[in-house]
């Protein structure tokens, strides 16, 4: 029964710590609990003096007063410690409570249920969210809130209820109502307080056709805890504020005292939106930013924006030559990738005579084009983002660049196998259609494997998109990986082949005395080792340098270079440094009796 819920620590765990104790006194109550109807922790409890109904506000006669407020169970919640198991219990109870007990919410109900969210809230137990299973309990305690605050009944027209870490205002509202304002200042820390303010525009309340309420709450300290439990780059730098209003009312004005004041320090206005749990920069506007607050224009909606706040992203480097070098090497890039693909055709029947350079082109070509199609929905994925499309259209563009990212890598993965076929296995000869089967197989057969699991996996838990971008999720669900594991193992792979290279056309060498036969040898190497390292996707080594290191421009500038650059890199080490290609361009040029200045690149590449 509900007694058994708070039923302080017996004789039998005599002997223990104190903390042992409240671990297991916890436990019980949330064992308890959760087997129960929450609705039948407020029914009246019948039991003994001594039996632990005391604890739900019995009177001597066994009656509970727990239906008015439930402030029976504050005071076992708020003598327990505040560790992430206890944080996970406290989260689903206020969930619980919020669904199954939000009709005719007092302030009495109110006040218990901020007290009890009150004591999750505090400043300095905010690391334990870290610990806490749920990756998405804050945003759910959020939620939960805002849906129990926005029930509040007013009395005489306003109410106001504060506890140390999370404040509640309400005030009736109608059209001729001079705006409306909410002010907040609340602790965030030991060192002092911060502020926020929600104004209701008058045009807004103009929208009104009867006297309406409109709730505010004020989190000094959930942001930090989202950005905590969630490992999210996006540091929230002022208080969380929500909004329940009617939805006529659309336009709010919100201004954000910063917690973090440095001048360098820009602010971004963000909505949470509730459906994908995470900071959206499309629910609002920055109006004005100084040294020390930001006033956002943001779009209030009942499902999905309600609560808001300012975001500073130190680890999000937005640099102006970075973005030069991304814009310009991806153009490059593109282009390099078509004059490669056309190249290819036009001396495709000269250059795949043999079954070694038939595969080796085949490769060639299909590396072209997964980069190619990579590149292009780089810079869709990017307009997706930017323009606010819709948030399936995200999650299909990243999909799709997964997808051909991850094929790039295993079409070079191909590329590296055909070269070790080459070298090791001279006498083994396999034919075209064979060859084709297994290089589709590899090539696009895995990507598209991993790439329906990674969605399938992530996406039902909101967690396959990072936040600010559409690309895989890193901090929540380490999505990324089925990115990062496969080329990283590819490009080990790439590595080991780059080195066989070196060790067999090395020991070719050995014994032929001449230095200018040496000399050709050591040139043979060194096109080898300039050919495979960029080609097999060595560079985006750098890549896991940037994730480790997210602060370093260095490594992100590096990245950007050898990455956006990567297409010409294909075109020139692929094609124009392959003698038999430029022979064959050569010929077609005088066959065709065209003044071709590709032919005289001969003259730079002996």
């Amino acid at each position: 029964n509900g007694a058994i819920c708070i039923q302080p620590c017996s004789p039998s765990f005599h002997g223990e710590t104190s903390f042992v104790c409240e671990e297991r006194k916890w436990q019980m109550f949330a064992d308890a609990c959760a087997s129960l109807d929450v609705q039948s922790l407020f029914q009246p409890v019948h039991g003994k003096p001594g039996h632990g109904a005391k604890y739900f506000g019995a009177d001597d006669h066994g009656n509970s007063n727990c239906q008015a407020d439930f402030s029976c169970i504050i005071p076992e919640i708020l003598s327990s410690p505040a560790i992430p198991g206890n944080i996970a219990d406290i989260v689903e109870l206020l969930k619980k409570i919020s669904l199954l007990l939000s009709e005719d919410v007092n302030r009495g109900k109110m006040q218990s249920y901020i007290r009890i969210a009150n004591h999750i809230l505090n400043s300095s137990i905010i690391s334990n969210w870290a610990f806490v299973r749920d990756r998405n309990a804050g945003s759910i305690l959020l939620d939960s809130v805002n849906l129990f605050a926005g029930k509040l009944l007013l009395r005489n027209g306003s109410e106001s209820i504060q506890e140390s870490f999370i404040s509640t205002k309400g005030y009736s509202i109608h059209e001729n109502t001079s705006g409306k304002r909410f002010d907040f200042s609340m602790e965030f820390n030991n060192t002092g307080n911060i502020t926020g303010h929600v104004v209701i525009p008058e045009e807004e309340l103009l929208k009104l056709p009867k006297t309406s309420k409109a709730v505010s709450i004020a989190f000094p300290t959930l942001g930090a805890i989202i950005e905590t439990s969630r490992l999210d780059p996006g540091c929230v730098n002022g208080m969380v504020l929500s909004v329940s209003l009617p939805e006529e009312l659309r336009h709010i004005l919100l201004t954000f005292e910063k917690v973090n004041k440095l001048e360098n320090v820009k602010a971004q206005c963000v909505g949470w939106h509730s459906t994908e749990r995470r900071w959206d920069s499309r629910a609002c506007a920055m109006k004005s930013d100084n040294i020390s607050s930001v006033v956002c224009i943001c779009k209030h909606h009942h499902q999905t924006f309600k609560s808001f706040s300012i975001l500073m992203s130190p680890t999000m480097l937005r640099n102006a030559a970075l973005d030069y070098i991304t814009r310009v090497g991806l153009g490059l890039s593109i282009f390099s990738l078509v004059f490669c693909l056309i190249i290819e055709a036009v001396v495709w029947h000269h250059v795949t005579k043999t079954e070694i350079t038939y595969m080796r082109h085949f490769c060639l070509v299909n590396i072209a084009m997964s980069l190619l199609i990579a590149d292009v929905l780089f810079i869709l994925a990017a307009i997706v983002h930017h323009t606010a499309l819709n948030y399936k259209l995200c999650v299909a563009a990243t999909f799709f660049l997964h997808f051909f990212y991850l094929a790039l890598f295993f079409w070079m993965f191909t590329l590296g196998l055909l070269i070790l076929y080459g070298l090791l296995f001279v006498f083994f000869k396999i034919t075209r259609s064979v060859f084709i089967a297994t290089a589709f197989s590899i090539g696009y057969g895995c990507p598209l494997v991993i790439s329906i699991l990674t969605v399938a996996i992530t996406e039902p838990k909101n967690g396959y998109l990072r936040s600010g971008a559409c690309w895989l999720n890193w901090y929540e669900t380490k999505a990324l990986l089925a990115f990062v594991v496969p080329a990283l193992s590819i490009i080990v792979v790439n590595v080991v082949v780059v080195v066989v290279v070196v060790v067999k056309t090395g020991r070719s060498a050995v014994g032929e005395g001449c230095k200018s036969q040496d000399l050709r040898n050591m040139m043979r190497i060194s096109k080898n080792v300039a050919l495979l390292t960029p080609l097999l996707g060595l560079t985006w080594g750098f890549g896991l340098a940037t994730i480790v290191e997210s602060h370093s421009l260095a490594f992100h500038i590096t990245f950007a270079l050898l990455n956006a650059f990567q297409g010409f890199f294909i075109l020139l080490f692929g094609t124009l440094l392959d003698r038999k290609t430029r022979e064959a361009l050569r010929m077609n040029c005088l066959s065709s009796k065209w003044k071709c200045s590709l032919a005289k690149v001969n003259f730079f590449f002996p």
